[in-house]
């Protein structure tokens, strides 16, 4: 082939794309949204890009006109920037020589040469949607967004420009109300990308991971097949629960907390090492603030990722199990920082007994995550049905002595020692 026939050849996305990342037929017009659920590392930054430049530029496989006005949607402003413009499958990167656009951070804003124009726009910011008007939209990782309702709301009222408004949806599913919304509304075309479809582009060892950590988990099932997981019959948590009582950011915190659930061994295959961040606010209410947790490291390893979250949060404690190793793991806690308090916990009850009275605490409303905790929360929902992993649920683990620490009465604690 010619050098300049080549380079058209490789830049076309109508030749390389698998078939679930190209839009539904042109010829096709029942459809307003497609939403793409797909697993980490499916290809759905790329598909999302690829569409959005075949919209600002016309090309008739994908649209009759070009798109004039285009919103780009994300958690957040940076992701926004990072992900859909700047990232390594974002919209800078599609282009053929001659028809890469312009991006202006100040502005916000992207600009093809014919004219065509895309915001950027976070999903934290509803409002952010009022006042502007469009022809196209790309929402990424919609599953995501802290106030996803209100802000798919409003640009549903800015999505009425041209003779056919669109908007593509690319996310990782989880289970809110509004992927549901979205699967069951007749003008909705729905496309499923697993992980392992996009392994060509993929690290081998990633997968191999991935397969032997997570594989037939509730959590993979999510994370790797794209499938949005229902709640587990039998299941201490809900996922409604978490979500309704989500926030952006804590209240003043007047005790602070970081809880571990050691490993039993120190091996890549072992079990992880739970460690979790919680604190209780003016209002008596918990929060949950970070999950750091470590897998497969050795004592020093976890030891020095449990006090860096102390510092990190300025907790007041670390609450450490010590059914495994004993006074061992506070020796490898005070190698690390002789100066920090730990309070040393056993467990004299099986899991789920530990594990209710702090799901009962979610269920009363006493509980909210700062922010999102994708593997903490999948095991929480997934603990006692049938459905949920095998393995042990460190992270939860670890969630439950810290707000047992925090929010339980202490008769009902387990056996506790000061050190």
């Amino acid at each position: 082939m010619p050098e300049a026939q080549l380079v058209q050849v490789l830049a076309d996305w109508q030749v390389w794309a698998r078939d679930d990342q190209l839009p539904p037929p042109l010829a096709d017009a029942g459809w307003r949204t497609w939403l793409i659920l797909g697993g980490r590392g499916a290809g759905k930054t790329r598909t999302g890009a690829e569409w959005v430049r075949s919209m600002a530029l016309g090309e008739p496989q994908v649209t009759d006109r070009p798109a004039r006005r285009i919103a780009l949607i994300a958690e957040t402003h940076h992701d926004c920037r990072a992900v859909m413009v700047e990232g390594v499958s974002g919209l800078l990167s599609v282009h053929r020589p001659g028809e890469r656009p312009l991006y202006e951070p100040s502005k916000n804003q992207i600009i093809w040469p014919n004219g065509s124009i895309a915001q950027l726009f976070s999903g934290e910011d509803p409002d952010g949607l009022r006042g502007p008007q469009f022809d196209a939209a790309w929402c990424d990782e919609l599953a995501k967004w802290k106030r996803a309702t209100a802000t798919w709301d409003m640009l549903q009222f800015a999505l009425r420009l041209g003779t056919s408004p669109r908007q593509l949806v690319t996310t990782t599913p989880r289970n809110i109300p509004l992927l549901g919304m979205l699967m069951a509304d007749p003008m909705t075309v729905v496309t499923r990308s697993a992980t392992v479809a996009n392994a060509a582009n993929l690290a081998p060892s990633f997968l191999t991971e991935m397969r032997r950590r997570y594989a037939g988990t509730a959590l993979g099932r999510q994370e790797l097949d794209g499938e949005i997981i229902t709640e587990v019959a039998g299941a201490l948590w809900r996922a409604d629960w978490l979500d309704d009582q989500r926030v952006a950011t804590a209240p003043e915190l007047t005790r602070v907390v970081v809880a571990l659930d050691p490993p039993v061994t120190a091996t890549q295959t072992s079990d992880a090492c739970g460690i979790v961040v919680a604190g209780i606010g003016e209002d008596g209410r918990g929060y949950v603030l970070a999950d750091r947790t470590v897998q497969g490291r050795q004592p020093s390893e976890w030891a020095r990722a449990a006090i860096a979250a102390f510092h990190d949060f300025k907790a007041d404690r670390l609450v450490a199990e010590a059914n495994q190793g004993g006074e061992m793991v506070v020796s490898v806690l005070r190698q690390v920082d002789a100066t920090v308090p730990i309070t040393k916990v056993h467990a004299t009850r099986g899991k789920w007994l530990r594990a209710e009275p702090v799901a009962a605490l979610y269920a009363e409303g006493r509980v909210l995550h700062v922010g999102t905790f994708a593997a903490l929360e999948a095991q929480m929902c997934a603990f006692g049905g049938p459905g949920g992993s095998a393995r042990s649920p460190d992270r939860l683990d670890a969630l439950v002595w810290a707000l047992t620490a925090l929010l339980l009465d202490r008769p009902s604690r387990p056996s506790v020692r000061m050190i």
